[in-house]
């Protein structure tokens, strides 16, 4: 039974009242879907934007990365003008004996015309056999994006260290930038190689952990390498004193592309090479053998 105040409509009034109902819940659906559709128009945009920005922030790493390296740099404090920082025992640095506080890459002079069979003029780069008495001289070429220089430090690294513990050799590491066209345009192998050398200028005693630190995250053959973040990360893992400005302004890149150069020039053709004693590891001999031949002769 209906109240006085709700009379009963009729049939046209409830048809018109139903359409009118309908209308409203269509154009309510209408105006959902409108915004459903510039959200998912507004969440592309927003990914493409996005993804533009990620491109251009890698195209510009890159392009910094390539910038052109001065030709001239200094030598980090601690390290040669050879390219090298002499460790001894627990890993303590050993002044360096040259005197050099710049490097000029146009003085290095042009590599030889055909490959050489071993790398030759060593006097010229610091690398002789050592006085009798004093611990035997290693020296050890490497790059931070070779794979076999990866796997040397981690075989004899150990071995080498507890040898430099006793007194018996110093390591001499040297970085070199040869794989530099294998990490995608961001030249990682003379980044991380300038990173070290910002290590040895700050933090010398946090030297062998960060070279260490680097091949146990070591970055496969053209991949980009690890990023300068990551480098700078890495040196604060260590616990060395902050490397931001000096990796930023590319404080030690020419001192890497003079190592680099250098090494070259002398007939250092890959990574790892090894000398000690002022010989020069060479196959078939295994690197075994080579460490116990020198051991024996200063017996």
């Amino acid at each position: 039974m209906s109240s006085k105040n709700d009379p009963r409509l009729s049939k046209a009034e409830r048809t018109a009242l139903a359409r009118e109902q309908a209308k409203t819940i269509r154009d309510a659906q209408l105006k959902k879907e409108k915004r459903k559709g510039w959200l998912i128009r507004g969440g592309v945009l927003a990914a493409v934007v996005a993804i533009v920005v990620i491109v251009a922030l890698i195209v510009i790493q890159t392009n910094k990365a390539n910038e052109p390296v001065a030709s001239t740099g200094p030598v980090p404090t601690n390290m040669n003008a050879y390219g090298g920082i002499t460790l001894g025992a627990d890993g303590a640095v050993i002044k360096p004996t040259t005197t050099e506080t710049t490097v000029d890459i146009d003085k290095v002079g042009t590599p030889p015309t055909a490959a050489a069979e071993k790398a030759f003029d060593l006097q010229k780069i610091g690398i002789q056999p050592s006085a009798t008495g004093e611990p035997i001289q290693t020296v050890v070429y490497f790059d931070f994006m070779c794979p076999f220089c990866g796997q040397f430090e981690k075989q004899f690294g150990p071995q080498l260290k507890s040898l430099a513990s006793e007194g018996k050799i110093t390591v001499e590491y040297r970085a070199l930038g040869f794989l530099d066209r294998f990490s995608s345009g961001t030249n990682y192998s003379s980044r991380a190689g300038a990173a070290a050398a910002c290590v040895a200028d700050k933090s010398p005693e946090k030297y062998q952990a960060f070279l260490d630190l680097l091949f146990v995250n070591q970055p496969a053959e053209n991949s980009k390498g690890l990023d300068n973040a990551t480098l700078k990360k890495y040196a604060s893992d260590v616990g060395a004193a902050d490397i931001s400005s000096c990796v930023d302004t590319k404080t030690f890149r020419p001192y890497m592309a003079n190592t680099t150069a250098l090494a070259t020039v002398h007939g250092v053709t890959g990574t790892p090479t090894v000398f000690m004693d002022g010989a020069q590891w060479q196959s078939p001999e295994t690197f075994d053998d080579f460490l116990a031949k020198a051991l024996a002769a200063k017996k």
